[in-house]
């Protein structure tokens, strides 16, 4: 098989272009980002995924296209950028797709399609109401749109995966970490607080620096500790496989990450024990990151079977750790 990966030099779509290889298929990757990737059967595109002219070069001879590749940000400064990237280019990439015939589209979605800091019910499953409280998210369900226009117009098979956050597990514990640093580590997020010009909370968050390095535990303004699911990268390569290859998944849209919501309670205490970094914890304002999404449907139509816990990815995070120490 043919196939286009955008975001191939991404945290994701690198272990997915990986996987295709080991397997025989032939990739293409479209990416801002050369990937320094030389092997048998892959060639790649540097390039936005914005620009016509090379989407239709991209598509040609695919007979697949994964597509991975976004720009994520919470800053208001880069709202046209992410609206460029994530809709503009979906929609280039989908007409020059179904222009070359192309046979399956897969279109890397977002939890943050949903409300995921008010959801109505929980868990969250495909049916829940699509109203997204991010630009981010907003952009994601605009691409949804773009994909579903396609499927009713019968151009091609499209896949959409609504991806949960995902991380490599040796970069749980990685203080230089664009995710983990700022979610379990005090200064790290007050650096991304005062970036993203939150001030306020920023001040708050270093009141409570103990002049040591050290764990966030943070909770919601009532005291509740946050909880989010967190998964890892092989097993969102599983679904991204499943959604490429089975017959049940066309036409489907699918919840895909790890089937148990993270408590940073019980994980951040974990933590302390790998790090020996004490624990300061902080009430923020508003309701705070509390959800649980269900992963069912996926499971049972396509027989996804997560193999990553958050024991798992903590343990690999602590030998990864120590590795780095040690050099």
């Amino acid at each position: 098989m043919r196939i286009l990966v955008t975001g191939s030099s991404g945290r994701v779509g690198s272990r997915a272009v990986s996987h295709l290889l080991s397997r025989g298929d032939r990739v293409r990757g479209l990416d801002l980002l050369p990937s320094g990737r030389s092997a048998a059967g892959y060639d790649e595109i540097v390039s936005t995924l914005d620009d016509e002219e090379v989407a239709i070069e991209a598509m040609a001879e695919i007979d697949v296209v994964l597509h991975l590749g976004a720009y994520m940000s919470w800053s208001p400064a880069d709202r046209p950028r992410m609206f460029q990237a994530n809709v503009e280019s979906t929609r280039i990439l989908l007409d020059a797709a179904a222009a070359a015939s192309v046979s399956r589209f897969v279109f890397a979605s977002s939890g943050e399609v949903y409300p995921e800091n008010a959801p109505v019910n929980l868990p969250i499953n495909e049916s829940h109401p699509l109203q997204p409280n991010s630009a981010y998210g907003l952009t994601k369900l605009l691409g949804e749109e773009l994909v579903r226009f396609h499927q009713r117009s019968g151009t091609m098979q499209t896949v959409i995966l609504r991806f949960s956050h995902t991380q490599d597990a040796a970069e749980l514990l990685d203080e230089t970490s664009f995710f983990s640093g700022p979610r379990f580590f005090l200064r790290p997020r007050v650096r991304q607080q005062r970036d993203f010009g939150n001030d306020e909370i920023a001040e708050l968050l270093q009141a409570a620096d103990p002049g040591e390095p050290s764990h966030i535990l943070a909770r919601n303004e009532s005291g509740r500790p946050f909880q989010m699911h967190i998964t890892e990268t092989r097993d969102m390569v599983q679904g991204l496989m499943l959604a490429l290859d089975h017959a049940d998944a066309v036409g489907g849209t699918f919840n895909l990450g790890a089937t148990d919501p993270v408590e940073f309670e019980t994980l951040v205490h974990k933590m302390s024990a790998v790090t020996g970094y004490p624990i300061v914890t902080v009430d923020l304002p508003g309701p705070g990151v509390y959800y649980q999404t269900s992963n069912q449907k996926i499971r049972k139509q396509l027989g996804f079977k997560p193999q990553w816990t958050i024991d798992r990815m903590l343990g690999e995070a602590a030998l990864a750790r120590q590795t780095a120490q040690v050099k």
